[in-house]
């Protein structure tokens, strides 16, 4: 999935992303009080367009899968909510199988991988270590 089809998923599922100055944390994403969810990107914090889809796909994995916390409450895991929305980025982004066909072409290096499917390497990491290949 491309970033084009992130914006594009955004506006199916009425996830309005918007510009903000957020210099602690780049993005964000939160749940109104009647449900809806809205995502937050700094546009002058992005360091690429592979960082802009990786954040992008991780906020709107918080939206789809409602995985937030209250940083306030004791009660809630970070930890938690925060995996539950790498793990819906990283099936959106390299499902299992094209990563598995991947290795198969070839493509064995994280920079290699990484460029293959257009995102990181710290993320291709990060999916390689979920799925366990």
């Amino acid at each position: 999935m491309e970033l084009l089809e992130l914006y594009q998923l955004a506006d199916a599922e009425h996830i309005p992303v918007y510009s903000f100055d957020l210099p602690q944390t780049q993005s964000l994403s939160l749940m109104n009080n009647d449900g809806s969810c809205a995502v937050a990107i700094d546009p002058f914090g992005l360091n690429s367009t592979k960082d802009e889809k990786i954040r992008l796909a991780h906020e709107l994995g918080h939206c789809v899968t409602g995985s937030f916390y209250n940083r306030y409450s004791d009660f809630d895991i970070k930890a938690k909510s925060e995996n539950k929305a790498d793990k819906w980025a990283i099936k959106k982004l390299i499902p299992k199988d094209e990563l598995q066909a991947a290795f198969e072409q070839g493509y064995t290096e994280p920079w290699d991988l990484a460029e293959y499917f257009n995102v990181t390497e710290e993320f291709i990491i990060k999916a390689v270590n979920y799925y366990r290949i």
